[in-house]
Formats: structure tokens, C-alpha cells, sequence
């Protein structure tokens, strides 16, 4: 019988991707896992949102979750010289290197664990080196390489992802953010609860009250 196969979105600006990029394992152990770059800041334009360093004490707690996460996990955690920065030549370099958990993996370590930035262009090259990839700096110039990224970006909108981390399955379930990890496994294995009352009933509940700007 074949596995099933999940696609995986991220991008290495978020540490959530990072510490699910530490987890992927779990998922390669039951599933076909392909890793797909994509343009954070692409997918909270698309669907109107904020990301968490764009809200001041959401910005911190993030920082803080993140390193207490991978203390309590025993991952090594150093933050980027910045943040949030820009990720593009990252998420090219990922596309140029293939869409492997092995990839995403490293680039999203490159960030969280070394504590390292694109612009650091010694650093970035090496990093290139590792992925198996000669001139990091001239792979992420590709135009076939921003092209890719691009039809990502459009695939995983398309397919209703709104954040990253995501897991998106072959029949559109989606699975978001790090702490879903297990509810994306429970569902690979055929959990009874996805076939419950209340879960199908979660596509229909009411919109009960819309927002409105508040009047000043």
C-alpha cells in the first residue's frame, strides 16, 4: 500500500517552522514529506493578517517560547542577529536544494540553532556547500529558482494555507503550526475523532458575530 504523502510549508523567518523542522522525522515515518519554501509575508498579505513580530508583546513572547521550547526539548536555540529579516535568498537557496525535510531542516537551523543570517555572506555560502550546492549566491539569482518559489507561494494559497508551519494532505487537510504535529499524525493513522460528529460539524458552525473597526 503507498504512503500517503503530505506537503510540508515553511519558512525559516518563523522559529515555529524551525521547531517543527525538528519533527519532521516523525512524519517521514509514516508519510511521503516534501518541504516547500514559501514567502511568509506573501501569505499574511494574501489573507489579511499580522505576523507575530508586527505585534509588540506577541513579538516577545514568540522570542521567549521559542527558547524555552528548544530548552525544554533540548535543542540548541540562538536567535538571528535581527528579526523579523528578510528570508528570500534562504527560501531560494531551499528551492535550489530540493524539497527535502533534510533541506528544511539545515536552513531552518542555519536561523534558530546557529543563530546566522543570509547577509552574512561567508556563513550563506557555507550553508550553500552543506545543501550540496557550489555558489549559494548564484543559485538564489536563478530565475527558474524565484519562479519556483513564486508557484509555491500560489499552490499553498491556493490550497487554503494561511501560516506556516503548515501540513497540507493530498485530499486538503490542513495542519497548522508546530503544536499540530500530533494532531496531523493522530489523523495519518485514522484517529476515530476526525470521523466524529463534532469534527464534521466544525465546517458548519455560524459565523456568530463579524468584526467591525471600531468607531472613533
Amino acid at each position: 500500500m503507498p504512503r500517503p504523502v503530505v506537503d510540508w510549508y515553511f519558512d525559516p523567518i518563523s522559529p515555529f517552522a524551525w521547531l517543527q523542522s525538528e519533527r519532521l522525522g516523525e512524519v517521514s515515518a509514516v508519510a511521503e514529506v516534501y518541504c516547500w519554501p514559501v514567502l511568509f509575508a506573501g501569505l499574511l498579505e494574501r489573507w489579511g493578517q499580522k505576523g507575530p513580530a508586527e505585534i509588540a508583546p506577541k513579538r516577545r513572547f514568540t522570542y521567549r517560547y521559542a527558547c524555552w521550547a528548544a530548552s525544554r526539548r533540548g535543542l540548541p536555540f540562538k536567535a538571528p542577529p535581527a528579526h523579523p529579516f528578510n528570508p528570500l535568498r534562504l527560501l531560494r537557496l531551499a528551492v535550489a536544494a530540493g524539497p527535502s525535510p533534510e533541506v528544511a531542516r539545515a536552513v531552518c537551523r542555519f536561523v534558530w540553532s546557529d543563530g546566522c543570517s543570509s547577509d552574512d555572506v561567508e556563513a550563506f555560502q557555507a550553508l550553500g556547500r552543506s545543501l550540496g550546492i557550489t555558489d549559494a549566491q548564484a543559485a538564489v539569482s536563478d530565475p527558474a529558482v524565484k519562479a519556483s518559489l513564486l508557484a509555491n507561494g500560489a499552490r499553498a494559497t491556493a490550497g487554503g494555507v494561511f501560516g506556516v508551519p503548515t501540513f497540507l494532505t493530498a485530499d486538503g487537510e490542513l495542519f497548522w503550526g508546530e503544536d499540530a504535529t500530533h494532531m496531523l499524525l493522530d489523523w495519518l493513522a485514522g484517529a476515530p475523532v476526525f470521523r466524529g460528529a463534532e469534527m464534521a460539524r466544525a465546517d458548519d458552525i455560524p459565523l456568530g458575530i463579524e468584526r467591525i473597526p471600531l468607531m472613533r
